[in-house]
This record gives C-alpha cells, sequence and structure tokens, in this order.
C-alpha cells in the first residue's frame, strides 16, 4: 500500500512562542525553503526598511503643527546637503551648515545664558517615519510633564542630522540639557522606531559616553507618556548631578518601586 504523502508545509514546533514576540520566528518550511506567504512578509518588511531610509520629512509642516500646539521652533539643516550625502558622509549630519549656526546665533542673544534649562531638538535621522509618527506626540507629552519653573528653548528640526548635531545646536543655545528625538536605524519590524538622546552641557566634540539613550519608541515598543517620564527624570538628574551617560543610571523605575513598597508598610 502506498505511504500518503508529506504534508508540503512543515509547521515549526515553535509556534507558539510567537504569542510572545513579533520577531521572525517559527516561520515554518516549504520542503527546504520558506513558505511564500513568510518570504513575501520579508520582502515587503525588507522594502519598507529602505523606504524609511529614504523619505524625505517634511519640515514645515511639522513646524507649522507644533507651533499649532504651543511650540516656537527653528528649521536648520546639517551640512549634508543631500541624502546620498548624509549616508555616504556621517560625518557631515554632525554639523550644522554655515546659514544654520549662524541662524542660531542670531537668536541667542535673547536667550539669557544658562536661563534654558532644555532644548529638544527633532532629527530626521534614519527613519524620518519615525518622526512623521511619534514627534508630535511625544512633544506633546514632554511639555504637560515639564517642571513649570524650567525654561524650554525652541524646538529645533534638523534636517539630515545625526545625534551628535544636537551638541552644537545645544551649545549654541546655551543650554542646561539638549534632547534629540531622532528616527532610528529602521529594522525589518520596526521601521518607525524612535529613540531619544540626552546629554547634559552639550559642546561640539562630546562622544556616545556623555548621552542617556531611550529607545524603541512606537506604537509597539516604548508609549510617549514612558518615555517623556523617563526623559524628565533623567533631565532633572542630569542638572542636579551635573552629570549624563555612563555616570547617569535610569533609576526612576526603581524609585517608584520604593515608594510603592514604603506605602505598602504604611497600610
Amino acid at each position: 500500500m502506498r505511504k500518503p504523502d508529506k504534508p508540503i508545509l512543515s509547521r515549526d514546533p515553535w509556534q507558539q512562542l510567537k504569542r510572545f514576540t513579533r520577531a521572525r520566528i517559527a516561520l515554518g518550511r516549504a520542503g527546504s525553503s520558506l513558505p511564500t506567504r513568510e518570504l513575501l512578509d520579508f520582502t515587503l518588511s525588507h522594502a519598507m526598511a529602505r523606504d524609511a531610509v529614504h523619505l524625505a520629512l517634511n519640515e514645515t509642516a511639522l513646524a507649522q503643527e507644533l507651533e499649532e500646539q504651543g511650540f516656537s521652533t527653528q528649521l536648520v539643516h546639517s551640512k549634508a546637503f543631500d541624502r546620498m550625502s548624509y549616508l555616504l558622509r556621517p560625518d557631515y549630519g554632525r554639523q550644522l551648515n554655515e546659514q544654520s549656526r549662524r541662524q542660531l546665533q542670531a537668536i541667542k542673544p535673547v536667550i539669557p545664558s544658562g536661563a534654558v534649562n532644555l532644548v529638544i531638538v527633532v532629527g530626521d535621522g534614519l527613519s524620518s517615519l519615525a518622526i512623521e509618527r511619534h514627534a508630535k506626540p511625544l512633544l506633546i507629552e514632554i511639555k504637560k510633564n515639564i517642571p513649570e519653573q524650567w525654561k524650554l528653548g525652541p524646538v529645533v528640526i534638523a534636517s539630515q542630522a545625526r545625534v551628535a548635531l544636537a551638541d552644537e545646536i545645544g551649545e549654541l543655545l546655551a543650554a542646561d540639557i539638549v534632547a534629540i528625538l531622532i528616527g532610528e536605524r529602521p529594522g525589518l519590524r520596526s521601521p518607525d522606531s524612535l529613540s531619544i538622546y540626552i546629554t547634559y552641557a552639550p559642546r561640539v566634540g562630546c562622544s556616545d559616553a556623555d548621552r542617556n539613550c531611550i529607545s524603541n519608541i512606537c506604537s509597539e515598543g516604548l508609549s510617549y507618556v514612558t518615555a517623556a517620564k523617563k526623559l524628565l527624570w533623567l533631565a532633572k538628574e542630569a542638572i542636579r548631578r551635573k552629570l549624563s551617560g555612563v555616570a547617569l543610571k535610569d533609576e526612576g523605575g526603581l524609585q517608584e518601586i520604593a515608594v510603592i513598597d514604603q506605602h505598602r508598610k504604611l497600610l
């Protein structure tokens, strides 16, 4: 008697683990290859990631939306004059072009030295899609929770920006803290992930060790409320301790746990 043919599609025995992650696991097999559905899904994710890198940010529209929410804005540009130069010359993305530098120097006299506690930079980075989707609601959440006594500088919207561009901007505006909201390198599951990099006493020449990072801010990652809370906790502690980076650990969650434990003991 002829044995029945084996099924063409073999299911992965780890299928149940997919409930706990969006990572591309337990894809199954079609012979020695991937099932067609999974291959097409991978191709689509790869295309979306590539598009996110090359998609241009509409800075003017974003500035208008932010000003409608009560923010003052400044538009600046790095030395990378287009996307190709940005990708081929990372150093260009870390420096303001001369026109933008003069622009910020011109508004500096209006801001007395040391009077600005926080300057927020919005940079397109490697995913302008992340900025388009998340920058506005995140900024609104930050503004809602910022200490009343703090002075917030203009929101500087930077085109063709790398993280270190914020150091020059913060230095020019004499800010205690600079925080850059920037689109991260797209992943195959998250083409719109946004991160925040925070630096105390920003200046040209700061290294990555001088910054704190809050990452994976997106619809399926860190929420706006949590990200804003972490940013402001780190900013307050940076000003209090006069440092940031590897010397400053995010202990905000631990302090909340300690308060809850203390409250329980009193009950």
